[in-house]
């Protein structure tokens, strides 16, 4: 068995995979409980662990989890199954090497790119000779939402949602068309702009927002909502075999 563990700027997740490759068990919460990592243990026999952090620091579970078996942090110096071409590798976030991974896995060998639609919207792109280049990083809905009402007088924080008007007839309307809209455009923008330089382009589209957009997307789509916890078994089980 082995043991995921993703520390994100909003949630902690948790995933048992099993020797097979298969998920027993996905634990998600805002801070997950020392009494939840007990049970966790108690219910399955894990041999390894890894852990991605790009939220605050987790010593806690760090301690609790070596307690039990070898634990993987993964940073810029860890072992992967595919090559980074990134300019600045120390700068490069845990969860974009493991999205890039994950996606990879899916499409071996094929140019693809995996689109995390969080609290941030990050574009990372692998081509078919199975090479991390990059992409792009851009504000996520919540954060545009927030912003304009932080940064304005007197517009409202509004709550995202789908199927908005193309335009708005108020206020909330309006915001709701400028950022819903915006980020179903961008997405569109950055995919088209791929394609135009690799034709056989895959797009894999994951994150807490994925569901809200992905319906609205006109380019096919593959949504898989466990890509990061994906390539983080991989990373995981790529380093175990060697």
């Amino acid at each position: 068995m082995f043991l995921i563990i993703d520390i994100g700027n909003t949630l902690q997740k948790a995933i048992i995979y099993n020797n097979d490759g298969c998920i027993e068990t996905v634990l998600r919460q805002t801070a997950i409980s020392h009494k939840d990592w007990q049970q966790l243990f108690d219910k399955y026999p894990v041999e390894h662990a890894i852990l991605s952090n790009v939220g605050k620091t987790a010593p806690d579970i760090e301690h609790y989890v070596r307690q039990h078996c070898p634990l993987l942090k993964l940073d810029a110096t860890t072992p992967l199954p595919i090559a980074i071409k990134y300019g600045t590798r120390e700068t490069l976030g845990t969860d974009r090497i493991a999205n890039a991974v994950g996606a990879n896995s899916l499409f071996r060998n094929q140019p693809v790119l995996s689109i995390q639609a969080g609290s941030s919207i990050v574009y990372d792109f692998v081509n078919e000779k199975n090479e991390y280049l990059g992409g792009a990083i851009a504000p996520g809905i919540e954060m545009r939402l927030k912003a304009l009402n932080y940064f304005t007088q007197n517009l409202p924080k509004v709550e995202k949602r789908e199927n908005v008007k193309l335009i708005g007839t108020s206020t909330e309307e309006s915001i709701l068309s400028g950022v819903m809209l915006g980020v179903k455009y961008e997405i569109e923008g950055f995919i088209k702009r791929y394609r135009d330089d690799y034709e056989n382009l895959n797009v894999v589209l994951t994150g807490g927002d994925a569901e809200l957009i992905q319906s609205s997307i006109i380019f096919t789509i593959f949504a898989a909502p466990t890509i990061v916890g994906l390539g983080l078994y991989e990373i995981l089980k790529f380093n175990v075999e060697k």
